[in-house]
């Protein structure tokens, strides 16, 4: 049984591992990057390609966890001075606002994508097609909504408010 939930957790946070390992790469391949260009004089010209793919996987690998964990940048101050009933309402009309942006940008992703692949546009260095440096990004949406829900539906406040309710 713990091997299933094992199995599970590192399912459930597989996006969580994407973000850290590119931000690994990102970091380790800049560091060299630096020591390359400083110390040897021979920088890696095809660096800012890859550099560009990292923080592009970071980004959209982490918006579902954002979600999922309560960080999302949120504006509570204003709904929390409302009586239950409406902040209830609130709720619901952010709901439908998130979903509804998020939703935009999932049909909106598709569009890029398939130009990406109709052009065959790829990276000038390394020949990297832009379908795959920016392919996350409608598996990223349907995460965003999953994890908005989830999180929702379980409850998970952001670490500001979480720090006040426990004062």
């Amino acid at each position: 049984m713990k091997k299933n939930n094992k199995v599970l957790s590192i399912l459930a946070n597989i996006d969580v591992f994407v973000a850290g390992a590119a931000l690994a790469i990102l970091v380790i391949l800049t560091f060299l990057g630096v020591i390359w260009r400083r110390v040897i004089g021979a920088p890696f010209t095809w660096l800012e390609e890859v550099q560009l793919a990292c923080m592009i996987w970071i980004v959209f690998a982490s918006a579902g966890a954002a979600f999922r964990y309560g960080n999302h940048v949120a504006i509570e101050m204003v709904v929390d001075l409302m009586p239950k009933k409406v902040q209830k309402v609130f709720t619901v009309f952010i709901s439908v606002v998130v979903v509804a942006v998020i939703s935009y940008l999932f049909i909106q992703s598709i569009g890029f994508i398939q130009l990406f692949i109709k052009s065959e546009r790829s990276t000038p260095m390394l020949g990297i097609p832009y379908k795959y440096i920016y392919g996350i990004a409608p598996v990223s949406f349907i995460l965003m909504i999953l994890n908005y829900f989830y999180a929702l539906f379980k409850g998970v406040k952001s670490e500001v408010k979480e720090a006040v309710d426990s004062e």
